[in-house]
Formats: structure tokens, C-alpha cells, sequence
């Protein structure tokens, strides 16, 4: 799992992860935020950098990902 090295982005640089990841899924903040069981107001803390996820949401967002056959958007963005 990949969960350890996304706890390792610095907040600001985890909110734009996750905002390219749910665009390149399609997906508006509140679905994506219905998929990982979080309000959408979480995910736009999220994604403007106010807050980190939890290990929990990270490992939910590496699942989601997988279901959806576009887990190696994660690896890209983790390549660095």
C-alpha cells in the first residue's frame, strides 16, 4: 500500500493530490467525498490545504482508486 508515503506530502502538496486525482476520476467534491464517507466540506478543506487526511481517509482514497482501475493515477503522482 502506498498509504505510508502519501503521510509523507506535506499538507498543501496532499490537497492539490487529491483535487488532481478527483478531477482525473470525474468525480465533483461531493461525490468523491460520498465515496470516502467524509462531508464535502472535508474535502475542500482538503483540497485548499486547511487539513491533511486521516490514515484512514488515505487508505479509503487508495481503495477507491483501485476499485475504479485508476490506481496507477496514485503511483504517478507518488513517482517524485
Amino acid at each position: 500500500m502506498l498509504v505510508n508515503k502519501l503521510l509523507l506530502i506535506s499538507q498543501p502538496r496532499i490537497g492539490a493530490l487529491i483535487r488532481e486525482i478527483r478531477l482525473e476520476t470525474g468525480l465533483t467534491q461531493e461525490q468523491f467525498a460520498s465515496q470516502l464517507g467524509v462531508t464535502c466540506s472535508t474535502m475542500n478543506r482538503w483540497e485548499r490545504g486547511r487539513s491533511k487526511p486521516s490514515p484512514l481517509a488515505i487508505q479509503k482514497i487508495e481503495q477507491l482508486l483501485e476499485q475504479m482501475g485508476k490506481k496507477d493515477l496514485l503511483a504517478k503522482y507518488l513517482a517524485d
